[in-house]
Order: C-alpha cells, then sequence, then structure tokens
C-alpha cells in the first residue's frame, strides 16, 4: 500500500516542486546540487562577483513536523483530499508515554513527527520544506546571485538547503527569511550547524544569542568546496 501512495504522491511531488530542490527525487541527487554550486562558483569567479552561501541545518527536522499544518500545505498543494485522507489514517491513533525515575506518565496523542524509515516520509517532508520557501521567497523574488541570465537563491536537497546572495545584507535578509517561516510551522534552524561561506567581506552574525560561523570551506554532499580566488 505504501508503494502505490508514494507512487501517486511522486506525481504532485513533480508538479509542485521546482528543480532547486533535489532531495529523494529520481534521476537527482546531491551531485547536483554540488555541481550547481561548482558552476555559480565558477561565474562568479569570471565575472569577479562576491558570493555569499548559508548552508542551513533544522535541528530534528523530521520530529517537528505539525500533522495539521501537513495536512493543511497538502491540501493548499492540490494533492486530492482521497489521498490525505489516507495519510492521516496512516498517523491516526498514535501514542507515546514517557518512562521517568517515578514510572512512566500518562499517555498522549502524537500531533507531531513523520516516520523515520518510513518511505514516505522525505516525500512528505518536502512538501512540507516547499511551503516555507514559497513564503520565504515570496518577498525575495529577486534576491539572489544573477549570473548567465538567471538569478539563483537557493539550491535544497531535503532539509538541507542553501541559500545564496550577491552581499551580506541580502544573505542576512534571505536567513531571516527562511527562520521566519520556519517557526511558524514549527521548525527551528540549528545555529550551531548553519554555516557561512562567503568570497567578499563579511561580519560577525549573532542569531537568537548564537554566533553562526563563517568558514573557508564547507563539505557537501562528501566533497569540499572553498570560496577563494
Amino acid at each position: 500500500m505504501l508503494k502505490i501512495l508514494q507512487a501517486r504522491l511522486q506525481q504532485y511531488v513533480n508538479r509542485e516542486l521546482p528543480d532547486v530542490q533535489a532531495g529523494f527525487r529520481k534521476g537527482r541527487g546531491t551531485r547536483d546540487q554540488i555541481a550547481y554550486i561548482r558552476w555559480i562558483m565558477e561565474k562568479a569567479r569570471k565575472f569577479q562577483k562576491n558570493v555569499y552561501f548559508c548552508f542551513i541545518d533544522y535541528a530534528k527536522a523530521f520530529d517537528c513536523v505539525d500533522h495539521n499544518k501537513l495536512w493543511k500545505i497538502l491540501k493548499e498543494m492540490g494533492i486530492p483530499d482521497h489521498l490525505t485522507c489516507l495519510l492521516r489514517s496512516l498517523y491516526a491513533g498514535q501514542e507515546a508515554t514517557v518512562r521517568t525515575g517515578h514510572g512512566t506518565i500518562d499517555w498522549f496523542q502524537i500531533g507531531k513527527e513523520i516516520r523515520q524509515g518510513c518511505m514516505l516520509s522525505p516525500c512528505l517532508f518536502n512538501f512540507y520544506a516547499e511551503d516555507i520557501m514559497r513564503n520565504a521567497v515570496l518577498e525575495e523574488a529577486q534576491a539572489g546571485i544573477k549570473i548567465a541570465g538567471r538569478n539563483i537563491n537557493n539550491l535544497r536537497y531535503a532539509d538541507d538547503t542553501t541559500r545564496m546572495a550577491e552581499s551580506e545584507e541580502e544573505l542576512k535578509s534571505l536567513l531571516m527569511r527562511v527562520k521566519e517561516e520556519s517557526e511558524k510551522v514549527g521548525l527551528k534552524l540549528s545555529i550551531q550547524k548553519t554555516k557561512i561561506m562567503a568570497s567578499g567581506p563579511i561580519t560577525s552574525w549573532e542569531i537568537d544569542g548564537e554566533t553562526v560561523e563563517t568558514v573557508s570551506d564547507f563539505i557537501l554532499g562528501g566533497l569540499q568546496n572553498h570560496c577563494r580566488w
């Protein structure tokens, strides 16, 4: 049943998700994102542009997906009601308890988390993340790196998101928009794991009392990338 449901959902994934999202999609992978980032850096070097990247990491992304918000997002993206009903039935009646030193607490309903290891979870998270990015990009459509007649401001692989711009101020604005929209649906950025890489001058960033680390190299998909020229 899960395979059938996945196949049904996949056609909507292909329709609703942009090419910049390569996570868990047939024929795409981290190699595409790495090639894209290296192409951007190569073009920026050629045209003597500064480029600024922010590699965003979420804290326990799959664990924080709110079920009710997910069903709402699926509806807004045109997923048929009968498919959403099947998904809701899979998640209905989930309960948990917590064991303490004094025994266990009463059982309670689980209203968050998409199942780890379930073949549907990456697909569901892609829809969830797409809603965040649509709202985050809405007011920043012209922001990003303008190269070869194209404007690029984000690349994604499931919950790994890279935002990019031609200035520090623009990049920070893009990051804060993602942070704001993510928190609206219950996701929080892991500031400790979020990194900045830049070819131009950059100041120290602090978000929620934590410093965002600036790095000269970043490993993406097992390959090292740098912004020096």
